[in-house]
């Protein structure tokens, strides 16, 4: 897999230069997520940068660097068309204020007679 050493701008890893793998289409990926190990065994601390365009290399040769986004929210991920809505913050399936479904009910079907 190749690899280009880019580097970081900003937040723990800034003036660092890592290997950051390619996709495909040659380019490393739009956000980058750092997963830091907590000291006392807890969950991870997961850091966000961003990539933005750094010039060009030469002729063709495309450079990017990756900025901190602190603000940033690490779960974010790409949401497809087909995949699955995320689950209601209540839990379960949704409902109105009098303990009803929010979906209406099925209508019957009409029968040939």
């Amino acid at each position: 897999m190749k690899s280009q050493d880019t580097p970081f701008v900003g937040g723990p890893l800034d003036g660092r230069v890592l290997p950051v793998p390619l996709g495909i289409t040659g380019h490393p990926p739009k956000t980058y997520r750092v997963p830091v190990p907590d000291a006392a065994g807890g969950p991870p601390t997961v850091l966000v940068y961003h990539r933005v365009d750094a010039g060009r290399g030469g002729l063709l040769h495309q450079l990017w660097r990756y900025e901190y986004a602190p603000d940033a929210d690490p779960r974010r991920h790409l949401k497809w068309p087909w995949s699955k809505p995320d689950a209601p913050a209540g839990g379960g399936t949704p409902h109105s204020a009098d303990g009803q479904s929010a979906t209406p009910p099925a209508r019957p079907r009409p029968t040939d007679e």
